[in-house]
């Protein structure tokens, strides 16, 4: 689906961002990209879909080159920034001038997206709150069908019900012939979705495995004494213990805290990286 070699990129007169940077992802996924304010997310994104250039390097999404812009590369991929305009017309207007873009657009699926986010497609989409804006995007990015769904930020503006509704109709639509890339700092609204996990530090990737390893080599528990976190990748005091990540060393298997994993991986990345076998450019 999406591969990545050696990729470099720079903005002018500053300092390279991404340097040989290496990315396979497959179909059948949804992926999430985790990292920092800065860390080089959004640029990924952007490259991948076509908006930004390598300066060098090797990037392909099913075979096209994104910086070519080609017509059926663009009607296979849709994209939902974090920042984004929408026109001044109804949704049903919106619907007419922009699903023929789309080759595989269903009405019918974004009319049950639509009914799910409890969105009244006669509104006017500029006259929509942030967070209705955000749904009827959401809608219509998922009922392109595109195998290529990338969502930058997609629960920022959503209320709690309405993040529910967004991880049943995310995982209710995969298949095998998509891949869907979400960018997120909200990494509790993406519990049980996302699979695998990619961070990203200074335009470097320090982490990437799937929930099958994560879970194979990690721990997530609380522990209520102090002196049993010795051997903690990362803990954080709670109410209950102390929120803990540690080596699993037993082999039981515990539900992964996306949140404590990040801030094991960050804080402790090279005792991650030694757990998980993997050798990940740094420079």
């Amino acid at each position: 689906m999406i591969t990545i070699e050696q990729l470099n990129f720079h903005y002018k007169k500053k300092s390279p961002l991404f340097s040989d940077l290496d990315l396979d992802l497959q179909s059948g996924s949804i992926c999430g990209l985790l990292g920092k304010n800065g860390a080089g997310k959004t640029t990924l994104l952007k490259l991948i879909a076509g908006l930004s250039y390598p300066k060098s390097g090797r990037l392909t999404v099913n075979g096209y080159n994104p910086a070519d812009r080609k017509p059926a590369f663009l009607a296979d991929l849709y994209l939902v920034p974090e920042e984004y305009f929408v026109p001044a017309m109804k949704i049903n207007t919106f619907e007419k001038v922009y699903a023929a873009f789309y080759p595989k657009f269903s009405a019918a699926q974004f009319d049950s997206y639509l009914n799910e986010f409890e969105i009244d497609r006669s509104k006017r989409m500029h006259k929509l709150s942030y967070g209705q804006k955000k749904k009827v995007l959401l809608s219509f990015g998922l009922a392109t069908n595109a195998s290529l769904l990338i969502l930058d930020e997609p629960t920022n503006g959503l209320d709690i019900p309405s993040k529910s509704k967004f991880r049943k109709l995310i995982a209710g639509s995969i298949d095998d012939n998509k891949c869907y890339l979400i960018s997120t700092h909200q990494v509790r609204d993406m519990i049980n979705l996302i699979d695998p996990v990619i961070i990203l530090e200074d335009g470097k990737i320090i982490f990437n495995a799937n929930i099958e390893e994560i879970t194979s080599k990690l721990h997530f528990g609380v522990h209520f004494n102090e002196r049993l976190l010795g051997d903690a990748l990362y803990a954080e005091r709670t109410p209950g213990g102390y929120l803990a990540v540690t080596p699993n060393l037993n082999g039981e298997e515990t539900e992964v805290d996306l949140e404590v994993l990040f801030n094991a991986v960050v804080q402790n990345k090279a005792r991650v990286q030694e757990l998980f076998h993997r050798t990940l450019k740094t420079q």
